[in-house]
Parts: C-alpha cells; sequence; structure tokens
C-alpha cells in the first residue's frame, strides 16, 4: 500500500500515531474493497458464485454502503491506489443497479386484461391477511405460495366461490403452492422442486396463457446447486413454448443481480414490476428490515403483455410483501 512508506517515528509520537491510524484506515479499506469486488466480479463474470457469494448478491445496491465507506478511508489514509479501485467499485455497482432486461410494447391490439397477485403466506400464516387482500383487489389469479394444509383448507373454504379454478401441490411447511383463476384452466406440467411449483394452462377470455407458479429453495449455504437446479427448471418451461403467452409468478427467490434468474428473462419474459417503473421495490424481508430487503417475488410475463399499476401490499404474519399488477394481453396485429 501507499501507506507503508509513511514516516513511522516515536518522536513525540505525533507522527507515528498518525501514520499507525492511516494504515488501519487503509487495511479497512482494502478489506472492505476485496469483499466487494469478489461480489463485483461474479457479477462481471455472469456467475452466482459460491457462498457467501449468491447471498451478498441478493443485496448487490446495498454493497454502495461498505464501498462509499471504503472510499472515504482511503481519502482520509491518502492512499491513493484505493480511492482509485473505490471508485471504480462505484461506478460498477452503478451499472448493475440499472434494471436488466427487455422491455417494449407489445405489436398487437389489447384483447384482454387481467389483474395478478402472488404471496408467500410464510407456512401459512398469512393466510387471513392473504384473503382480505384478494378480497379487496379482487385478482383474476392468485399464485400463493407455502401454502400449508391449513391455508388450502382456508382458502378452498372462503374463496372456492370467486375462484372456482385451481391447481396445487399439497404440502406442509413451505411445501405446499396453489394456483387460484377465475379463468378456467387445464391440466399442465409443473416443475419439479423441493417445494411445490404447479403449472396449468389458463382460457383467458378465449386466449391461452400458461401458467407458472415459482417457488425454488433458496440458496442457503451448501445449497446453491440445488437452486441452481430449481430455477433452472423454471428457465427450462419459459423457453419450451415461445409462442403461447406465459405468466411465471412467485417467489423466485433471487433477484435480477443473480445469472440464474437473469437467465430466466433471457428466455424473452419481462418482470412486470419493472415493466411499471417498480423494479427494485423490496419484498422480503418485510418484517424484519424491510428497507433494507430485495425483490425476490416476482410476475414475469412474455412480451404479449403490458403491465399497470404494481402495487407492493404489506401483509400480516408473513415476511413477504404481497405484489399485485394489472396486465393486458394483446393479441393479433
Amino acid at each position: 500500500m501507499d501507506t507503508a512508506t509513511a514516516e513511522w517515528t516515536d518522536a513525540g509520537g505525533g507522527t507515528g500515531r498518525r501514520g499507525g491510524g492511516r494504515r488501519a484506515a487503509a487495511w479497512c479499506a482494502a478489506l472492505s474493497f476485496a469483499g466487494v469486488s469478489a461480489v463485483v466480479g461474479c457479477r462481471i463474470a455472469d456467475t452466482d458464485g459460491v457462498t457467501p457469494v449468491p447471498q451478498l448478491l441478493a443485496f448487490l445496491p446495498w454493497l454502495l454502503v461498505p464501498t462509499a465507506a471504503g472510499l472515504l478511508l482511503s481519502l482520509l489514509a491518502r492512499w491513493w491506489t484505493g480511492a482509485v479501485w473505490g471508485v471504480v467499485l462505484l461506478g460498477l455497482l452503478a451499472w448493475f443497479i440499472e434494471p436488466y432486461g427487455k422491455t417494449g410494447e407489445p405489436a398487437g391490439r389489447p384483447v384482454a386484461g387481467l389483474r395478478v397477485l402472488t404471496s408467500n403466506v410464510e407456512f401459512g400464516r398469512g393466510t387471513g391477511s392473504l384473503i382480505d387482500a384478494v378480497r379487496r383487489e379482487e385478482p383474476d389469479l392468485v399464485f400463493v405460495q407455502e401454502c400449508e394444509y391449513t391455508c388450502d383448507a382456508a382458502l378452498k373454504r372462503e374463496l372456492t366461490d370467486a375462484y372456482p379454478h385451481r391447481r396445487a401441490v399439497p404440502g406442509g411447511g413451505s411445501e405446499g403452492s396453489v394456483v387460484l383463476s377465475r379463468f378456467p384452466l387445464r391440466d399442465a406440467d409443473g416443475v419439479p422442486g423441493t417445494m411445490g411449483m404447479p403449472g396449468a394452462v389458463a382460457d383467458v377470455d378465449g386466449h391461452t396463457v400458461r401458467l407458472q407458479l415459482a417457488h425454488p429453495m433458496p440458496p442457503l449455504p451448501g445449497g446453491t446447486d440445488l437452486w441452481r437446479r430449481e430455477l433452472d427448471g423454471l428457465r427450462a418451461v419459459a423457453a419450451a413454448d415461445r409462442a403461447t403467452p406465459t405468466v411465471l409468478a412467485g417467489d423466485f427467490n433471487a433477484s435480477q443481480d443473480h445469472a440464474a434468474f437473469r437467465r430466466i428473462l433471457d428466455t424473452g419474459l419481462r418482470d412486470a414490476a419493472r415493466l411499471d417503473g417498480a423494479d427494485r421495490t423490496p419484498t422480503w424481508p418485510a418484517r424484519t428490515t424491510p428497507a433494507f430487503g430485495v425483490q425476490i417475488d416476482h410476475v414475469l410475463v412474455s412480451e404479449e403483455f403490458t403491465a399497470s399499476r404494481a402495487r407492493f401490499l404489506d401483509l400480516a404474519d408473513t415476511d413477504h410483501r404481497a405484489l399485485v399488477v394489472d396486465l393486458t394481453l394483446h393479441g393479433g396485429r
């Protein structure tokens, strides 16, 4: 480091203390920059790396904080190499914070409108709040994750009249998932996973729309390979039939800063929240540190859709915010 050449003398103690303080500041800055550089390097390489990189990538925008602190320490230490390092990192972070994925208006005329709601009810605890939200928002399609047996029974009891069509993967704890629909549904293969990810085909006012619920495993330490495989399974479904309008919604346990999630977008899907200017609105953890959260709950749509009025709902007894968005399906030219 540049500070390694700083003069050190015990005469009066002043110069020595200043030199030691600068060295300490430079070392703290270097450690901060090294950690951030590992994460940014994986982002540049379009890979999610190994633990703890996938976990840190979820919070990529917040890496601006340690980077800015490191830059300040570098300036105080007069470590000019570090200052350049910090400025470069800040520039790269700002670049990658920009929204990822395609946008654009469909060429065809509007043929149908539908409202979609997705919610992770955290082991069924937020079921009552979800039912209230569904009655208030009146979505046409509802994607529910972590809907265990009592949640499933409550949805059947309270919402069957309004949503006579459903597809579900029953399960306890976090494994159960349900899709509710006002539109008629046909069976479709879901995505195999640790937690339920049912699929269906909806008849939306005479137009075929593929539906797929997303709920891959989170990138837990020691479980990142499973997380990638299950996200790859969602990508395979998205890529299998690009000619049919598609809605892929749920808790992806991933953000746009994860390469595995970007590969799903690269099939041609668009993030509905981004289309409405609400990208990077945090959805988790809604209960503990919402201001520092990350958007991992998404509604992804194929290019036949436009999106408007994306709203994030705070529901009681769950650590996820629900997402509601209005979609317009466009058809023939």
